[in-house]
């Protein structure tokens, strides 16, 4: 489910685009999967469609998502994700790190990144 935390400092674009992206890479969203029209989510989460259509915009920018014009948005095949990966990389070692150093060994960190292929990619 889409949600926004109203709370949170970051904008409700981000917070949508991060909640969509999750929702495919656990998926929760499987490809071709349509996701909400921008009116029916800006209803649900009482917040301006323009936010909506931002976030929408940058998920499909990313590859995340793509649209078909007089139908609405849907997930995107799993490859053509293009976003860029440094971040998400730097973020990953920065864990692994600390994983390591806390005394988590590398095979048990091995094993979760497994895991982790498992879920996202369907593979057994």
């Amino acid at each position: 489910m889409i949600s926004v935390n109203y709370r949170d400092a970051r904008p409700l674009y981000e917070q949508i685009k991060e909640s969509v992206i999750k929702m495919i890479t656990t998926r929760a969203l499987v490809q071709d999967e349509r996701l909400p029209s921008v009116r029916e989510l800006a209803v649900k989460l009482a917040i301006n469609p323009n936010t909506i259509q931002r976030a929408y915009r940058e998920l499909e920018n990313e590859g995340y998502i793509y649209t078909v014009t007089g139908k609405g948005a849907f997930v995107a095949p799993q490859k053509e994700a293009k976003a860029d990966v440094s971040p998400l990389l730097n973020s990953f070692r920065e864990s692994a790190a600390k994983l390591l150093y806390t005394g988590m060994s590398s095979e048990e960190l091995k094993a979760v990144l497994e895991q982790i292929d498992k879920e996202v990619n369907g593979n057994d």
